[in-house]
């Protein structure tokens, strides 16, 4: 797979890596990898939650302020 960035973020990719001290490629694909985990992790909670919502369990704006 290729991935073509313009000049502008090319060049900031390659002044962040630099100051991590990795190359601009590894850096990239550090933070895809990161991403990538960030994504299915955030999609997993969000399912966890509408499987709580349909199975009624949830509390009402009442309850929230009341500290239950």
């Amino acid at each position: 797979m290729e991935v073509h960035f313009t000049p502008e973020v090319q060049t900031k990719i390659d002044r962040v890596a630099a100051e991590n001290g990795s190359a601009s490629d590894e850096y990239v694909r550090q933070l895809v990898e990161r991403y990538l985990d960030q994504d299915s992790w955030f999609r997993q909670k969000v399912k966890k939650g509408l499987d709580q919502l349909d199975r009624g369990e949830f509390l009402t704006h009442e309850e929230v302020g009341k500290g239950l």
